[in-house]
């Protein structure tokens, strides 16, 4: 399973690229106001610490619009990846963008229905969102695998990159299941390291060395 980390903080995906814990990067026009900086500049930034995907978000609604967005973000590196929404439009961007080459990350999905046109459209991946059905009620994590299970059926060849991701549950459940990828804050990927029998462990292995006297170096 691929890690994506979502987020357009330069810093913490470094930190985080150089434990090799990065196969690609999302970003949204949240994440980028977060941020503070202008979408090309940090855009091209983050392309140049990771070698894999930059998810890279169109703001226009339209497919003409989109279109001439997306072959813009395009342009900033070779790994981008254009971030379209699940809409006809974002479908008619994502057919476009797909037949000339690009990567696309089709986003805002919440329905296997959904997930099956953005694969008919040629989206590289598929981001349905589980904490936000979750948010309603609805189980996002099941909706990861009725689409695993969809494609399989008939060898589709987009990848199933889960997104809102808000526990390490959610992970470890999107690797039972089989998602491709997934797409989570730091904080969160970070947290995957925390288990309170290992801080008990380690906190008795510390005490019994302490009365050992020794020193290693």
């Amino acid at each position: 399973m691929k890690f994506f980390v979502d987020t357009a903080d330069v810093a913490a995906i470094k930190e985080l690229n150089d434990l090799g814990m990065v196969d690609g990067v999302t970003t949204n026009p949240s994440l980028i106001m977060k941020s503070g900086r202008d979408i090309l500049e940090v855009t091209k930034e983050i392309c140049d610490i990771v070698s894999g995907p930059v998810s890279a978000e169109v703001v226009a609604t339209d497919a003409k619009d989109m279109i001439e967005e997306g072959l813009k973000l395009a342009k900033i590196a070779p790994n981008i990846a254009i971030k379209v929404p699940l809409t006809w439009d974002g479908l008619t961007a994502c057919k476009a963008f797909a037949s000339e080459g690009h990567m696309v990350n089709v986003t805002l999905c919440f329905s296997v229905s959904q997930a099956i046109l953005a694969a008919k459209a040629g989206a590289t991946f598929i981001s349905p969102f589980i904490g936000r059905l979750d948010d309603i009620n609805l189980d996002g994590m099941q909706l990861i695998d009725d689409i695993r299970t969809v494609y399989d059926n008939y060898d589709y060849k987009t990848e199933i990159l889960a997104a809102s991701i808000r526990s390490t549950n959610h992970i470890a459940e999107c690797g039972r299941i089989g998602a491709d990828v997934i797409t989570a804050p730091p904080a969160v990927i970070k947290s995957m390291v925390k288990h309170p029998l290992t801080d008990q462990g380690l906190a008795q292995f510390m005490a019994d060395w302490a009365k050992t006297g020794q020193k290693i170096v």
